[in-house]
């Protein structure tokens, strides 16, 4: 058996890696969809092309967080982030030998089905080996890495746009399949999650990784001994409930922690944030700037989502995530509806759209407006980067229980792709059709986010995954106290303390699984 990595960080780094492809993909377009040998080579696409080329990686992500569901229950989290780095580097081989518009969108399907498979699994994997103080810490990771992949390759694009030959694309198309091929060498040596494990009936090899994980191989650690505990009373929970079937997905019990989960990537995605990232240069064009001008320009959001993630990093696990989630709806409406009401009162229409971007019918000309609307745009986004960025990774991978988790955050995942295949698809038509109109919208999803967060989203700092099932199963409004039947991780973890105090220690190592993880109940 190969040697594990055991240090919690480091694993949870490198299932972050499929964050990293993702933003990877953002900026391999939004850096070079304005430059002459693009729009040269794949003849010009219209506005309704564009968006269909863009959108082409959203829907494979669609279909391969789909399909992770499938993959996650059969053979793991782990090993499906290994399936899905071999199909990230098949579709980046041809993604760097693209010779047509039609080859350009398989490709970036085959590429968005190992990303969809990634960010499906990726997040439950480092939900299912955290421990419930660190949790919102590590899984913030994947966000942290979405913006350090869209920084590193819109910079790498950016410098490649110089070449005066296909090359300038073809080069980062080809060079964002080494992450991938980095997890994929990395994959045999990270632990597999334990709560998956348990549901193989796999105790003992359970019962090895969190200790590994948590106490430096120590099974008689209190913290671990605990963890098993409610692992195996939420497993023997669930078995009672029998199916882990689509329909149970979907009953009375996990219907509202379900439409949850599925609403925090909605409302992530309805905020406009990977819209507006996609096409910035086209809303830099809108607000008056052209050229290289606009993409060093365009290119400072991006060091400020990087930046601006470290807060998250710091606070997720100290701040409570209801509050951060509707301070960032409330702000983020405020910087749309400002960015929205500057280029109604302050632009003009241009019929039939720029000479050189035919998608651009609505220009402010008037410098002060323009610089308004830029630094709208960088509160946006550092407003997102620090509240919903992370939030609606975390969010969505700690509610729901462990016998329908795969099946249920791979329908989240697989939402959050939808929307962002309608966003990217109708983002061009809708800048080139309704213009200012467009922020409007998105300002108007962000104060129905605020208000939805607020009736259901139920406050899950510093809880365990077991724990979640007391909160959503006695309460349906999130807001006031929570009812029902509750104990708290760590008062659990010091009865056991406690109890090996007094002599019960042998108690813990008999050999049978069972008796381990029961007797101390």
């Amino acid at each position: 058996m190969a040697p594990r990595l055991t240090n919690v960080y480091l694993v949870a780094t490198l299932a972050t890696i499929g964050g990293l492809l993702q933003g990877f993909d953002v900026s391999t377009l939004s850096a070079v969809l304005a430059t002459p040998q693009y729009k040269t080579y794949f003849s010009k696409p219209n506005s309704v092309t564009q968006g269909g080329i863009t959108a082409s990686m959203a829907g494979g992500s669609l279909l391969g967080s789909f399909f992770a569901s499938w993959t996650g229950d059969r053979i793991g989290r782990r090993d499906s982030m290994a399936v899905a780095c071999i199909i990230f580097i098949c579709g980046s081989i041809l993604m760097s030998a693209v010779q047509n518009r039609a080859m350009l969108i398989v490709s970036r399907i085959v590429n968005g089905w190992a990303v969809g498979m990634l960010t499906s699994q990726g997040p439950i994997y480092i939900a299912e080996i955290s421990p419930a103080r660190r949790r919102g810490r590590l899984i913030s990771l994947q966000q942290w890495m979405i913006t350090w992949g869209i920084l590193i390759m819109y910079y790498v694009s950016y410098g490649t746009s110089f070449i005066q030959s296909n090359a300038s694309f073809r080069v980062p198309w080809g060079l964002q399949m080494i992450p991938a091929v980095v997890l994929l060498i990395c994959v045999p040596f990270m632990p597999r999650s334990p709560r998956w494990l348990a549901s193989k009936d796999r105790w003992d090899e359970a019962l090895n990784v969190l200790a590994s994980l948590r106490a430096n191989g120590d099974t008689t650690n209190a913290e671990v001994i605990t963890e098993i505990q409610e692992i195996r009373e939420r497993v023997q929970q669930e078995i009672q409930y029998g199916s882990t079937s689509w329909a149970e997905v979907f009953s009375k019990r996990n219907i509202v922690r379900v439409h949850v989960a599925i609403f925090a990537h909605i409302w992530a995605q309805y905020s406009g944030t990977n819209a507006l990232m996609y096409y910035i240069v086209y809303i830099f064009q809108m607000a008056g700037l052209s050229g290289t001008t606009n993409l060093t320009i365009a290119s400072i959001q991006y060091i400020i989502n990087v930046v601006m993630t470290v807060p998250a990093l710091l606070f997720v696990d100290k701040l409570p995530r209801r509050r951060v989630m509707m301070a960032g709806s409330a702000l983020m409406a405020v910087w749309l509806f400002s960015t929205g009401a500057i280029m109604a009162t302050q632009g003009h229409a241009v019929p039939g759209g720029l000479k050189d971007s035919p998608t651009i019918t609505w220009v402010v000309s008037d410098s002060a407006a323009s610089k308004a609307i830029i630094a709208c745009s960088y509160l946006f986004i550092a407003t997102f980067a620090c509240t919903w960025g992370p939030m609606g990774w975390i969010y969505p991978s700690e509610i729901v229980p462990l016998y329908i988790r795969s099946k249920a955050v791979s329908l989240a995942t697989l939402f959050n792709w939808l929307c962002n295949f309608s966003l990217t698809f109708m983002t061009p038509p809708a800048f080139q059709n309704i213009q200012w109109r467009f922020y409007m919208i998105f300002g108007t999803f962000c104060v129905a986010a605020f208000v939805h967060v607020f009736l259901f989203f139920q406050e899950t700092k510093g809880k365990s995954l077991e724990e979640m099932n007391d909160i959503f199963d006695n309460n349906t409004f999130a807001f006031g106290k929570i009812k029902g039947p509750h104990e708290d991780f760590d008062e659990r973890v010091r009865q056991v303390e406690t109890k090996l105090g007094s002599g019960q220690q042998h108690d813990v190592l008999e050999v049978d699984m069972a008796k381990k993880i029961g007797q101390l109940s």
